[in-house]
């Protein structure tokens, strides 16, 4: 598709995390950008800031009157295709280009080298440092990110065209659009049952990922840990620990001195002593490993890269701590899946020991929260008090008999430490509970409580 013959596009699900960054993306190239979305959230809110038309309202005829014509470009979400959208089925009818946002990212990266990160967990955080440490050391390139980067509080980094960085989503397999020259595959654990019901339907589709990466580079970056069951062809490896290949790159001696992270990290040729960990934890060893692998085979400057570790503010919504007292701590996270909710804990447990921490966890999809019950359940044991909202449903509709009542009744804990609570009732539980730490989890629109979490926080603790 040419993209100079496009003046407008209508994104339809606009306030996602990957379609804003296209909708900034075109926006900044003089496009005319429209939008609609279900919710304003803060998201949509900064992007009506840019000069970004977005309405509210499933009504066709809230659709702009050039939504026919054949220089405008419709963009869809996969998520929309599960609702009964009035506007959805109209341009299904009568749109002229239409395209899956997946389709646009691998057209507009088609031609340039292109560097993208997939993964099952951690390829958001590796990303955005990746993107981080580019951006510090002057290189000209646009990054498509799937979180909110501290640094630039953007999901998109615009500078340049050189070439450009993506996070590779394996979500409706929407990665295989991509051709990239460099990819990273940080972790193949199972999640989206709905699209890769056995894990071996995720793992073939990786592998088909695998078979996109293209010359010049043509290069896949691997953690070493997950095992990968089948020989992937130009293949550099990565890991963490004591079993690693002196031939690849790999971290070691994670150390902890006032409340700060450090570790040592060894390219094949040399090693890099006591680099700072920009955000806590031994799962985010392996994501710094990657993105410091891949910037040291671009041949970037070691001590440049250093730099940028110590100016990496991370991302919102990863480990992001809002409040912090002598008496308590407040720490909102995005994990939805029971690994990322057993590192969370984990890296708290070593960060705060012997504190009481108080979980509010939000279940994102019922596919997702009945697929991992058990798993669900182990995890959020580890907490001393837990407060489970009603489960997200996102693009799903409800499953008979999957609630967070259900998921309550599996975890093992004292009836007293544990119950479920509506989103809009959930202040007034917290503030007869006795804890050190808050910590909100979730994908879903938990991230509406940070703001009146805080303001109590602040006004009864100063």
């Amino acid at each position: 598709m040419n993209f100079k013959k496009i003046e407008a596009l209508y994104f339809i699900g606009i306030g996602g995390i990957g379609m804003s960054s296209l909708a900034i993306y075109f926006h900044s190239m003089g496009k005319k950008v429209y939008g609609y979305d279900r919710y304003r959230t803060l998201l949509t809110y900064k992007l009506e800031q840019k000069g970004i038309f977005i309405h509210y309202h499933d009504n066709i005829n809230l659709l702009p009157k050039w939504i026919h014509s054949t220089k405008c470009l419709i963009i869809y979400t996969p998520a929309i295709q599960t609702e009964n959208n009035k506007q959805w089925n109209f341009i299904k009818k009568y749109g002229k280009n239409i395209k899956k946002r997946s389709q646009v990212l691998g057209l507009i990266t088609k031609n340039k080298i292109c560097i993208a990160i997939g993964g099952t967990h951690g390829k958001t955080t590796t990303c955005t440092l990746l993107g981080h440490i580019l951006y510090s050391t002057g290189k000209k390139f646009t990054a498509f990110l799937g979180g909110i980067s501290e640094n630039y509080q953007s999901n998109i980094i615009l500078n340049g065209t050189d070439f450009f960085l993506v996070e590779a989503d394996e979500f409706d397999q929407s990665f295989l659009y991509l051709s990239p020259n460099i990819a990273c595959i940080t972790s193949l654990d199972q999640d989206h049952i709905d699209t890769y019901p056995k894990k071996e339907t995720l793992i073939q589709a990786y592998v088909k990922f695998s078979h996109k990466i293209k010359n010049p580079y043509k290069k896949i970056f691997l953690c070493k840990e997950e095992s990968f069951p089948y020989n992937i062809k130009n293949a550099i490896y990565y890991s963490i620990g004591k079993n690693v290949d002196k031939d690849n790159y790999y971290s070691n001696h994670l150390t902890i001195k006032e409340d700060q992270w450090y570790f040592d990290f060894h390219t094949p040729k040399e090693t890099w002593k006591s680099l700072p960990l920009p955000i806590p934890g031994k799962h985010n060893l392996k994501n710094v490993t990657a993105a410091l692998a891949i910037s040291d085979y671009l041949k970037i400057n070691h001590e440049d890269i250093r730099k940028s570790l110590f100016l990496f503010k991370g991302i919102k919504r990863r480990y992001s701590i809002h409040y912090k007292s002598k008496k308590k701590i407040y720490i909102d996270d995005y994990a939805h899946h029971p690994t990322e909710i057993n590192a969370l804990i984990s890296t708290l447990r070593k960060c705060y020991p012997y504190k009481k921490i108080l979980g509010i966890f939000q279940p994102h999809l019922f596919s997702r929260t009945k697929f991992f019950e058990k798993n669900f359940a182990k995890s959020l044991e580890k907490l001393d008090l837990l407060i489970l909202l009603d489960i997200y449903p996102a693009r799903e509709l409800p499953i008979d008999g999957i609630s967070s009542h259900y998921l309550l009744d599996k975890i093992k804990m004292n009836y007293q430490n544990k119950e479920v609570s509506t989103i809009e009732k959930v202040l007034e539980k917290i503030e007869k509970k006795k804890f050190d730490i808050i910590l909100t989890i979730g994908a879903g629109n938990i991230d509406s409580l940070i703001i009146p979490i805080k303001k109590w926080l602040y006004k009864k603790y100063g």
